[in-house]
């Protein structure tokens, strides 16, 4: 949400956050103290003098960090810490905890580090935690959304050198806003702060994606909280973009600041509400049902990213849709629904943590994590249930946790193969693979099975420095190959691509000749409907191995055209295409899918409310 919006948003925002029931009250309890991802009520008050409400921070250093190769983490690469800020749904942050735990430390930021280390250890919410990976920090705290007030982790010289970054807080919560200080002093890190002109900046880690490359995602918040604009509480900095982008870049090392509208319905316009990157190549971004909510601004958003921004190896970004479901019970967000996600997930290492809701849409986001993610933990957190409704308050997992990165990364860059008509001659698997001390081996593992055995082949440094290859022997026609990469630092230090291989991995398949992947009996191209029987919103997916000119049409038990899903190219890969049972009656359905070449096929689903 815009820092000064209108007064009919206002008086939305705070009705919205009185019936929530989770507002700033004068009690002594934590839980009666939660504040919103947004602004509470008190915070809406005008009349209310904010003036020398806020401390200066303590420690950051108001320059761009010093350093000839500044880079910013992405979020899943390995990380040391994940932080969190204990302020109410502790049942959600212990099991945040309890999962994350396993993968790294975790820094718990308390103003009552008592009381919450008996909380997790003691018998409720999934039973006692070992504390020996979970550090609990005495600090003044506000609110539990660590995302948009924490620090980003940046190296100075690529992969060493590692510092924190911190931007301007946009909101009136000054013991949030130095939530960063506390960090770097625990850590022992080194702070940078956007605080000072002529490189004060506003911004949030909500409203923050990127690609790890030099390539970094935001919504047009960014512009409207820093046009020099006054609120109620504060002076917006006053930048062009141009001047943003220059920030951005000499604190951030970010080359390429992707910029997109604000979305109509999700009110504090932070993009990990409806889009995450999965990889250097991969978005994963929600989708509504045609027309509904922000799906036609979402959407008309991602065409713009694929049509002028590209990965850094100049290929376009894959995309995986996830559906965002309705409120139970309720609506979309244009019909007063809540704004459930399932792309407000985290990265911890080797596992991903993300919003759960309710069965029938939570089964199938698990399944598109897991199988964009193989090998991956993929831990559900209930973010809608009783006194776990967090996502009342406009947030979930991603917006409550952020992290730290590790101290001298390996790094494993990789664009996966393609599906392939070649079955003759070998595969390259070409990767860029770093660490500050020099790599000594690289190794590229390969099988037909996703459970291996595998088969290892070295990989050779070529003539660019940092780029190692290797071959994958050719295949006959059929065969689906899997493959990943490891290497070792000379200081001893190793890892994997992607990060939990073996049961991590890439895969590709051996397709033939072009004549023969258009023939309708080489694949099927519908691997599944669900749910079927459907009810509401429902998935169907369909895999090209290379992009197709077609309709899709959704078509009554006489066959009459009931909806137009899509019409146009359909892209390679596993696509998925949504249609809202509410509005069908019941009975049984076809889908047929109709290419430019005249080939047909078809996908049977019926409705039953």
């Amino acid at each position: 949400m815009k820092l000064k919006p209108s007064f009919p948003r206002l008086a939305t925002l705070l009705m919205m956050t009185l019936m929530s029931g989770l507002v700033w009250g004068q009690h002594d309890s934590r839980e009666d103290r939660i504040l919103p991802k947004g602004f509470a009520p008190w915070e809406l008050d005008m009349s209310r003098p904010l003036d020398g409400q806020f401390g200066t921070l303590s420690r950051g250093i108001p320059t761009p960090p010093p350093g000839s190769n500044l880079r910013t983490a992405a979020e899943w690469e390995e990380i040391e810490v994940l932080t969190i800020t204990w302020e109410g749904f502790s049942c959600i942050l212990k099991q945040i905890a309890a999962a994350a735990s396993q993968e790294c430390r975790v820094v718990i930021f308390s103003e009552e580090p008592n009381q919450t280390t008996s909380y997790l250890t003691g018998g409720s919410c999934g039973g006692p935690l070992s504390m020996d990976s979970i550090e609990v920090v005495d600090v003044p705290t506000n609110s539990i959304w660590i995302r948009d007030y924490g620090a980003n982790t940046v190296y100075t010289e690529w992969n060493d050198g590692r510092v924190l970054v911190d931007w301007l807080y946009n909101r009136p919560r000054p013991d949030d806003d130095a939530i960063p200080d506390a960090l770097a002093d625990h850590m022992g890190l080194t702070l940078y702060s956007t605080i000072e002109s002529p490189s004060d900046l506003m911004n949030t880690g909500g409203n923050w994606m990127s690609d790890g490359y030099g390539t970094a995602f935001a919504s047009e918040l960014i512009l409207d909280e820093n046009n020099g604009d006054q609120s109620w509480w504060t002076t917006f900095p006053d930048h062009t973009e141009d001047d943003i982008d220059q920030i951005v870049e000499a604190f951030h090392g970010v080359d390429t600041y992707v910029k997109m509208d604000n979305l109509p319905y999700d009110g504090i316009h932070h993009i990990d509400m409806h889009m995450k990157l999965l990889d250097e190549s991969t978005l994963l971004v929600a989708e509504y049902p045609q027309g509904v909510a922000d799906g036609p601004q979402i959407e008309a958003n991602l065409q713009y990213v694929l049509s002028n921004f590209s990965t850094k190896w100049g290929t376009p970004f894959d995309v995986i849709r996830i559906p965002s479901p309705p409120e139970q019970g309720g609506g979309y967000p244009n019909q007063n629904g809540d704004y459930l996600t399932y792309s407000n997930a985290v990265f911890v290492n080797n596992t991903v943590i993300l919003p759960t809701y309710y069965q029938q849409y939570d089964t199938t986001a698990i399944r598109i994590w897991e199988e964009a993610l193989p090998g991956y933990n993929i831990v559900g957190i209930d973010c809608d249930g009783g006194n776990s409704n967090i996502i009342a308050l406009s947030g979930a997992i991603h917006c409550i946790t952020h992290s730290v990165g590790v101290e001298d990364p390996l790094m494993i860059s990789h664009l996966p193969l393609d599906d392939t008509e070649n079955d003759s001659t070998p595969y390259a698997v070409v990767a860029e693979i770093s660490h500050r001390s020099g790599i000594s081996s690289a190794m590229l593992s390969w099988s037909t099975a996703a459970d291996g055995p595998w088969n290892e082949v070295a990989m050779s440094e070529g003539v660019v420095e940092g780029e190692f290859a290797g071959n994958i022997p050719a295949q006959p026609v059929g065969t689906k190959v899997f493959y990943f990469v490891s290497a070792e630092a000379n200081s001893g230090k190793s890892g994997n691509r992607p990060m939990p291989a073996p049961a991590g991995h890439w895969s590709f398949k051996v397709l033939g000749g072009t004549d023969h992947i258009m023939q309708a009996e080489d694949f099927s191209p519908w691997v599944a409907a669900y749910p079927n029987p459907g009810s509401q919103l429902s998935c169907f997916e369909v895999h090209f191995p290379q992009p197709v000119e077609c309709t899709v049409t959704l078509r009554n038990g006489l066959g009459q055209p009931v909806r137009q899903l899509h019409q146009g190219t359909l892209a390679r890969g596993t696509q998925r295409l949504f249609v809202d049972a509410r509005e069908l009656a019941n009975g049984p359905y076809l889908l047929t899918l109709h290419t430019a070449s005249g080939q047909t096929w078809t996908q049977r689903w019926m409705v039953a409310h």
